[in-house]
């Protein structure tokens, strides 16, 4: 198995493609340390759904600037090591510029960038000194093409998935002498329980058809990305963001 013995810390490991990813490094024989903030039954069932042994669930609101230095070191000591960071946890809240009021504006950027930019920069910056102390590692950031491409009724989502991004290129040049390797992956509409309810409304039909495989991909498709960044076949593409997109957006 590609990656026994290895821990992997996955943060929003309790649904979707957090969880994905976690089934995905569990089958190729890592121990994983599963990260949730408040889904403690969803977290405690994809646990007890992972292939091998050793893995262990770690709570965090990773709002809390202490906490992402914290959920490290909680990681190493009950594990002993850390080899692999993949930064997923993440969160999405509508506010269009002209119909959303100042209080709430400011609040849901405080609340966005934190978790889903400040914090994976936090856990990066206690991620890489274990690693650098073991002998190299990787990190692994689920950005969004929204990074991209705009999200006009979630700017903060787009700003901090852009940032993300940016901060995943930063530390790929950084931390490549210790052989720390960091990439990136942008995904599109992704089936998850977060979309559901968009997927399965009258826009969902609008919504596959952005791809012109005429359909949204599967966290499965997500972890299998992230498992190749995760091994020695991908150490030149460090630095990299790997559009997962079915083609619905595509860069120059």
């Amino acid at each position: 198995m590609e990656f026994s013995g290895s821990v992997v810390l996955v943060t929003g490991g309790s649904r979707g493609i957090g969880s994905a990813i976690a089934a995905a490094f569990a089958r190729e024989g890592a121990r994983v340390a599963l990260h949730y903030a408040h889904s403690q039954r969803l977290a405690e069932g994809v646990l007890r759904s992972l292939p091998g042994t050793g893995h262990l669930l770690f709570r965090a609101d990773l709002a809390d600037r202490s906490a992402p230095a914290r959920l490290v070191g909680d990681v190493v000591a009950g594990m002993g090591a850390l080899n692999v960071l993949v930064n997923n946890a993440g969160i999405f809240e509508h506010h269009p510029v002209l119909g959303t009021d100042p209080e709430r504006w400011t609040e849901i950027w405080d609340n966005t960038l934190e978790v889903n930019l400040r914090a994976p920069a936090l856990l990066s910056f206690a991620a890489a000194r274990q690693m650098i102390a073991q002998g190299g590692g990787s990190i692994i950031n689920i950005g969004s093409r929204g990074a991209f491409r705009g999200e006009p009724d979630a700017p903060a989502y787009g700003a901090s998935k852009a940032g993300l991004h940016a901060l995943g290129q930063s530390l790929a040049k950084a931390l490549a002498p210790h052989l720390i390797h960091v990439h990136s992956i942008a995904p599109g509409w992704v089936e998850t329980d977060m979309g559901l309810p968009y997927l399965q409304g009258p826009e969902g039909e609008s919504v596959r058809n952005q791809s012109p495989l005429g359909r949204v991909g599967q966290p499965e498709e997500i972890a299998r990305i992230a498992l190749f960044l995760a091994s020695p076949r991908s150490e030149y593409l460090t630095g990299c963001i790997i559009d997962a997109n079915g083609a619905s957006y595509l860069r120059s």
